[in-house]
């Protein structure tokens, strides 16, 4: 059976493009349109959709306020269509914590300038959203989509143990780094906001997210956590209790210089398919810190981050992934405990607390 989508959107051209890319692939079906976040609402309701697709600057009801309201009553993966402006940034991260678990640019020249390229990235990133996580309001933790497929019995067998953390040596680690993805903007907020101001080690963040959603991001973290929240800039020297968040569009290694730690912006090479891409932060990262540093893999899809923390745990690094309950997409957390990586398998709502125990 294809997966129903909704489209919400007060252009009538926009749903119409819309509508001819996903009904032409065979995996999905196109089974409503709504004008504006009321009528979303209302068809989400008596469509009971597996994804719905939406617009945020729409009249009548706007698309944070219609998402939140879905949420509540009948919970369903959201994906928000923005502008890559400063303005869309942040009316993109209120959407995400209203509830809806991903983005995509508006203008699909953003996503490719080849249109079939645009049109495969949009489909494969609703198909992948309905097998994935969704959050109700209030919920402590996700639940699972409609349509979600069942568990990876591979994961469930070669991840590490759950339970009560091992001890962890004073001085055994010097930095924190996490990476993630899909639905890592609301996962972050939840770890970071439980970390104490006088946290001990230095945080590098990769998150996969445009350049002009970064800044913002950064300066919503830094407003809402004890711990300092940047956007790393080159050149930064490493602090502990200070977050360096990687900038979209670029990379971001760590770097020894004369004693001390010092995070470079580089420009991303040609083939690159993450800007910034955790496997090339980690992978310096164990440059300099190979049995001395926590990674933290967090939601998102795909599998960036496995061969950097790859690379960590055979320098003799510990590396903690998210369990599948509390992802959005388990494919980056999947990928590291499926490889037999992760020395922890924690749910959302433990790394936090974990990690304050540092």
């Amino acid at each position: 059976m294809p997966i129903r989508v909704l489209i919400v959107d007060d252009s009538g051209f926009f749903r119409r493009r819309v509508k001819e890319m996903l009904n032409g692939d065979p995996r999905l079906e196109v089974v409503g349109e709504a004008a504006n976040g009321t009528e979303a609402v209302e068809m989400a309701a008596s469509l009971k959709p597996d994804v719905i697709t939406m617009d945020i600057e729409m009249p009548v009801m706007d698309g944070i306020t219609a998402t939140r309201r879905i949420m509540q009553a009948n919970p369903c993966p959201v994906l928000m269509f923005s502008s890559l402006t400063t303005d869309g940034a942040k009316a993109t991260l209120d959407a995400l914590d209203a509830g809806a678990v991903d983005y995509l640019p508006k203008r699909f020249e953003d996503i490719s300038r080849n249109r079939e390229e645009a049109t495969r990235a949009l489909c494969d990133r609703v198909y992948t959203l309905s097998r994935g996580h969704v959050r109700t309001a209030g919920a402590a933790a996700p639940v699972r989509s409609t349509s979600a497929a069942s568990t990876s019995t591979v994961a469930r067998e070669t991840a590490a143990p759950r339970g009560t953390l091992a001890r962890v040596r004073r001085g055994q680690f010097k930095i924190l780094a996490i990476g993630t993805s899909t639905g890592g903007p609301v996962a972050l907020q939840e770890v970071l906001t439980k970390l104490p101001a006088g946290f001990p080690l230095p945080i590098v963040i990769v998150q996969h997210m445009p350049g002009s959603f970064t800044p913002a991001f950064a300066a919503r973290l830094d407003q809402l956590c004890q711990i300092s929240v940047k956007e790393a800039v080159d050149g930064d020297a490493l602090y502990p209790g200070m977050a360096y968040l990687a900038p979209g569009g670029k990379q971001l290694v760590l770097e020894s210089r004369s004693g001390r730690h010092v995070l470079k912006v580089q420009e991303p090479q040609a083939g690159q398919t993450y800007k910034p891409c955790v496997d090339i932060t980690f992978d310096s990262i164990a440059k300099v810190f190979p049995s001395q540093t926590l990674a933290l893999i967090l939601t998102g899809m795909g599998a960036d981050g496995r061969e950097g923390c790859r690379q960590l745990k055979s320098g003799g690094s510990q590396v903690w992934s998210q369990d599948e309950e509390s992802c959005v997409v388990y494919g980056m957390p999947a990928a590291v405990a499926e490889a037999g990586i992760s020395d922890r398998v924690l749910s959302l709502d433990e790394v936090g607390p974990a990690l304050a125990q540092i």
